[in-house]
């Protein structure tokens, strides 16, 4: 965690006080905040929160005004740094974890900050009652700061911290006690709309509900704020109904548990969750922009978002955010057995390539093991996370220990079990795939244009197609391609574009005999 600034109590000592009590100098150290470095900006504001920590002899009268002011300064460059974060195609490992250190770095020490005003609370005095006048909006950035932690915890895939959720639970019962938890605020003043206690909480249990694991963090935030504009559509309960998904209870540090899993005993502190009226509602968005429909201008999601993710990403929760959650396509069967994994297109050009050889010399082969399998595809555990390039949506290549021929698979799940830990769920795209080297018909002669290296997927299932793994930006409608294979040439005439990711894209092409 960032200390700039230290321990300020032991540095002013007892007679000159913390700088921050006197309210004109907070003034003046959030109008010195760095406007134009978004990283030493949320550095200096940090570090004067973290200094609060210590401040035995602050007045407690001022400690909520401080940390708001200070929360308000942080937001611009924290929404900055989170963009470039989610936005940064290709973010080295180091400035990933800089960037998530911050982020999440900040809302751990706000939300702490916040848990302290709280303990004001029930003091019988000037100070507690000053507080108890803004529990609404006290408690409310509470909330939102452990739900961000969620979402934070959620872009690394790790376990939704069991703690967290306890202590969101605190602030909301503790809110039902007062008779706040439903009243609006405005959280923000640069956030539209009014929030509450209670909408965070939902917030974060309809998040959890929507199992992200196989979404990018980029889909991910939208997919948090596609359920920020439904918020007011789902239904959260005391009691469970028929119809109810998801039960929590408030006092126990666990997150959302699916009702297949009932509690032992009704608890007055358990509260029910179903998507009620917004699982309607996002299937409709969902129809209209299948059809061509432009996202309608009340959805506000904060900025712009490709059509294909939309849809995609509301195809998602449309099937976890259902009154019936998805089961799984295929049975699993426990297994365990070691397989030999590359990443990425080149090293699958390679592998699958006769010229090279089935098990070339010289590449980097991980070796996972496999806990279980399905027809389509296999889960595995990590002991040792391996580089950057572990993500959802990374293409690898896989030969079973023991076994001669290669497989061709997609990461589709992520999920951190601890630092070092993983469970990774993959698809296997193709059980044979075939190295070529394709170029666009359009070159004037078969030499005139560079090839690219791509894999052609024989088992499509569809007569007369195929299916293409090209590296990144290679499809094109418009552009037929071919290549040579065996002393034959052939052609690949564009269908459609399956998948496309920052690496390599997969589309169908129909394919036909060119030397006849």
């Amino acid at each position: 965690m960032l200390n700039k600034l230290g321990n300020l109590g032991g540095i002013f000592g007892q007679k000159d006080g913390h700088p921050l009590a006197d309210a004109r100098e907070l003034k003046r150290v959030i109008d010195e905040v760095p406007r134009d470095n978004a990283f030493r900006a949320l550095d200096e504001v940090l570090g004067w929160i973290e200094s609060l920590r210590g401040a035995n002899d602050f007045p407690p009268e001022r400690l909520f005004e401080t940390i708001r002011q200070l929360d308000d300064a942080a937001q611009p460059h924290l929404r900055r740094l989170a963009r470039e974060y989610l936005h940064t195609v290709r973010l080295t490992r180091n400035d990933e974890k800089r960037l998530w250190a911050l982020n999440h770095g900040f809302w751990l020490q706000v939300a702490e900050a916040y848990e302290r005003c709280l303990l004001l609370v029930g003091q019988k005095s000037k100070v507690g009652e000053q507080i108890k006048q803004a529990l609404p909006m006290l408690t409310t950035r509470l909330a939102a700061a452990l739900a961000a932690l969620v979402k934070w915890e959620q872009f690394h895939y790790g376990p939704s911290p069991a703690e967290v959720w306890k202590r969101m639970g605190h602030v909301l019962l503790l809110a039902e006690e007062q008779g706040i938890a439903t009243r609006p605020v405005a959280a923000y003043s640069n956030h539209s709309g009014m929030t509450s206690v209670q909408a965070e909480y939902i917030k974060a249990v309809a998040f959890q509900a929507a199992s992200m694991d196989s979404l990018l963090p980029i889909e991910i935030e939208l997919a948090e704020r596609l359920i920020e504009h439904f918020l007011g559509s789902f239904a959260f309960t005391i009691d469970a109904q028929p119809d109810s998904v998801y039960w929590v209870d408030l006092v126990l540090p666990h997150p959302p548990q699916r009702m297949a899993r009932m509690p032992a005993q009704a608890m007055p502190s358990q509260r029910f969750f179903k998507p009620a009226g917004a699982h309607a509602l996002l299937k409709a968005l969902l129809g209209d922009l299948e059809r061509g429909i432009e996202l309608p201008a009340e959805v506000a999601l904060g900025g712009l978002f490709p059509p294909k993710m939309l849809i995609s990403v509301l195809q998602h929760l449309v099937s976890y955010l259902a009154p019936m959650p998805p089961q799984r396509s295929h049975d699993r069967h426990r297994v365990k057995h070691r397989i030999s994994v590359l990443n990425g297109l080149i090293n699958a050009f390679v592998v699958f390539s006769e010229e090279f050889g089935g098990r070339p010399t010289g590449l980097q082969i991980e070796s996972w093991v496999v806990e279980n399998v399905s027809r389509g595809g296999f889960g595995t555990i990590l002991s040792n996370i391996p580089g950057e390039w572990l993500k959802v949506g990374a293409l690898l290549a896989m030969q079973p220990e023991g076994g001669e021929n290669w497989l061709l698979g997609i990461v589709r799940r992520y999920h951190r079990e601890t630092e070092t830990e993983a469970r990774v769920g993959i698809q296997t795209l193709a059980t044979r795939a075939v190295a070529i080297e394709c170029r666009p018909r359009t070159a004037s002669s078969y030499g005139a244009a560079s090839t690219l290296p791509a894999l052609l997927v024989q088992d499509a299932g569809v007569v007369g197609e195929v299916r293409v793994v090209l590296p990144a930006n290679s499809f094109d409608l418009r552009e037929s391609l071919e290549y040579q294979l065996n002393g034959r040439r052939f052609l690949l005439n564009p269908v459609a574009q399956v998948e496309q990711t920052v690496d390599y894209e997969v589309a169908r092409y129909r394919q036909v005999a060119d030397d006849q």
